[in-house]
């Protein structure tokens, strides 16, 4: 990999070297590096582009690193990812997609990522996803997830998003067992003229499954985000959706939160709060010296943690 490549992913994998454990890169549209171990596999689809990782029943205290990044201006790609865990495993899932754009056209990373998390099983799956260079070129990604917790399954989902792409599509759905539970945590920061749109769609299906989706993002200069949350209660179960969000300059955000229930033992329940940034918190950083521009950024990255 060019050093372009290496800092990509270092952003989006928080990766200095090879990593132990299993991992597939991509970059460019092409295979930059495998590794199996002796309980996950990585095979690739003969029917179209992606990858199948299966994990093993069982499997506990492993890794599995799948980063894309893309480097030539003008590049478009859509891949599919599936992850197929055995019954109790235990394993923490790195993904994301870092684009540089030098160029003056399009490049763009489109991705269907699909769980099949089997009983008792545990995953942890962080993505994230980052844009740079000086072309004219836009850098855009769409990462769809696909979630399907059987019975005592738990998945725990951080998604962030904090710099340089210019229009995404985020859309995650999840059907959820007996005495399953999600939990997703998205983290997004817009700016210039960039738009955002988040769709969660979760089915409380089983008896005492759980949810809870919460979403934190910050909308600086004209850039646009749009939040929509929906949580069906089919069954005795727990949901709960929460938006907050920062307005700065003209940011613009959107926040549709949606709970049905459809079962008499379903309690939902749905937040929403967006504004600007308190003025008396930017006064008490300045006493302490800091100017308003360093406060504010100082905000923002508590707001973000």
């Amino acid at each position: 990999m060019d050093e372009i490549q290496a800092l990509l992913l270092e952003q989006v994998a928080q990766l200095h070297e090879i990593p132990a454990g299993a991992y597939n890169i991509r970059a460019n549209g092409a295979s930059a590096g495998r590794n199996v171990t002796e309980h996950i596999d990585i095979v690739t689809k003969q029917d179209k582009e992606g990858i199948d990782i299966i994990i093993k029943p069982g499997t506990k205290q492993e890794s599995v690193h799948i980063p894309v990044v893309l480097s030539q201006s003008g590049l478009q790609e859509m891949v599919y990812n599936d992850f197929y865990i055995g019954e109790g495993a235990d394993v923490t899932i790195v993904a994301g997609c870092g684009i540089h754009n030098a160029g003056d056209r399009t490049s763009k990373h489109d991705g269907v990522h699909s769980f099949f998390v089997e009983k008792g099983a545990k995953v942890r799956y962080v993505e994230r996803h980052y844009g740079q260079g000086e072309g004219a070129g836009e850098r855009i990604m769409n990462p769809q997830t696909v979630i399907h917790l059987a019975e005592g399954a738990y998945l725990e989902m951080e998604t962030t998003q904090i710099k340089g792409v210019d229009s995404t599509r985020r859309v995650t759905t999840a059907k959820v067992g007996k005495d399953a539970t999600l939990i997703i945590r998205e983290k997004l920061m817009t700016h210039g003229k960039q738009t955002a749109v988040t769709e969660f769609s979760v089915d409380l299906d089983g008896e005492n499954s759980h949810a809870n989706v919460i979403s934190r993002s910050v909308a600086k200069n004209h850039s646009v985000q749009k939040f929509l949350s929906r949580i069906n209660g089919n069954a005795k179960c727990y949901g709960h959706s929460e938006c907050d969000a920062i307005l700065m300059d003209s940011g613009m955000v959107s926040a549709i939160p949606e709970v049905t229930a459809n079962h008499l033992d379903a309690t939902l329940i749905h937040e929403a709060a967006i504004g600007k940034i308190a003025g008396e918190q930017i006064i008490k950083l300045r006493t302490l010296g800091l100017s308003e521009e360093e406060a504010e950024q100082e905000i923002v990255k508590g707001f973000l943690k």
